[in-house]
């Protein structure tokens, strides 16, 4: 059977209005969608008058990633994961690094049903399945229905998100749901988040954060810093502070180095010496464990034990070069416990490979 000939899939957290029209409810957009029409997404159709996914299962993109690359360094360091993306978003960043899939219009993929999803992860030795490339958001009943399969057969499961779930979609996949990586961009300026994401308010974000924290799920942020137009330390002062009062100063933030793409070429890479002195911002407010990405060999890619400054990861890209730590994770020089979920995993870095 062809992926064409595969039955639609019937969306979540979506009620039926008047006159044939839906709300989404499942991001902060909360789309107002009538018949025959999709969402901002582009992916969640009404069908006469119910919500569907069009890309249940039609993966546009599978590798086995490290984990580091999410990034996640303090959520079972060294292990693989099994990452997955359908096409579509419900942002519309300029500067998109992934915009060839997540801004693509037309539906297309490989259909990959989630059992085969958790069996290849398995067959590939991998710890965990990742849904990140786009936004996994868009993609949430393939996402529910595998996480809940991998979960049965002892792997964990992480989303690499923009944050913009609605507080239901939390709670739904929260159960199922270890890790989660949430990208900030500019600092969570609304201006910048309207300019060039084409976001209308940053609010669900936080809502998001606070229901990820109450669900005990694991987080750690990331912050695009781009020159001239996202890169405030006031802006930046700003997040870290709510980072400490509402998630905790164990909270790993990661700032990450803007490259020019898609349709913001016209800026240049964001400068190390911009990511050291917010890094520098971030550490003053309060965070214990504040990461440089996108710079390899920076020692802002190392982990520091917050008590006494002793390197106790040490990182080049997403390879983890040197672990320093006792079994127990905590520090060697002054027996500090360190905010790591999970052992270190000794089976070497895997490499970024494609299964699709």
């Amino acid at each position: 059977m062809s992926s064409r000939e595969r039955p639609l899939k019937e969306a979540v957290l979506y009620e039926q209005l008047q006159e044939g029209s839906v709300r989404c409810n499942l991001c902060g957009r909360g789309c107002t969608i009538p018949e025959g029409a999709t969402g901002f997404c582009r992916v969640r159709r009404n069908i006469g008058g119910k919500l569907y996914s069009v890309v249940y299962s039609r993966l546009c993109s599978a590798s086995i990633d490290p984990i580091e690359k999410k990034p996640l360094y303090h959520f079972y360091p060294g292990s693989a994961v099994f990452s997955v993306a359908t096409v579509g978003c419900n942002f519309r960043c300029a500067y998109c690094q992934n915009w060839v899939i997540s801004q693509e219009e037309r539906i297309s993929g490989q259909y990959v049903d989630p059992k085969d999803a958790v069996k290849t992860a398995k067959d590939n030795e991998c710890d965990g399945i990742s849904y990140t490339y786009t936004e996994p958001t868009i993609f949430f009943e393939f996402a529910y229905d595998t996480s809940k399969i991998a979960h049965e057969n002892g792997l964990f499961n992480t989303f690499v998100t923009n944050g913009y779930m609605s507080p239901e979609a939390v709670r739904m996949i929260a159960p199922f749901l270890d890790a989660a990586t949430v990208d900030w961009k500019g600092s969570g300026d609304p201006e910048f988040y309207r300019k060039f994401a084409a976001v209308p308010s940053v609010e669900p974000i936080y809502k998001c954060l606070l229901e990820m924290k109450g669900a005990n799920i694991h987080i750690e942020i990331t912050d695009l810093i781009v020159p001239t137009h996202g890169d405030s330390m006031d802006r930046l002062r700003e997040l870290a502070s709510w980072i400490c009062r509402n998630l905790g100063v164990d909270t790993p933030l990661h700032l990450l180095r803007f490259h020019p793409d898609y349709k913001l070429t016209d800026v240049p890479a964001t400068p190390t010496k911009t990511l050291e002195q917010a890094r520098e911002v971030a550490l003053r407010e309060g965070l214990r464990y504040v990461y440089t990405g996108n710079i390899p060999g920076n020692k802002g890619e190392n982990t520091y034990c917050h008590n006494c400054q002793t390197t106790v990861v040490q990182r080049y890209g997403f390879q983890v070069l040197r672990w320093n730590l006792r079994p127990d994770n905590t520090c060697p020089k002054c027996g500090v416990k360190m905010p790591i979920v999970g052992t270190y995993q000794r089976r070497g870095q895997p490499f970024p490979m494609s299964i699709l």
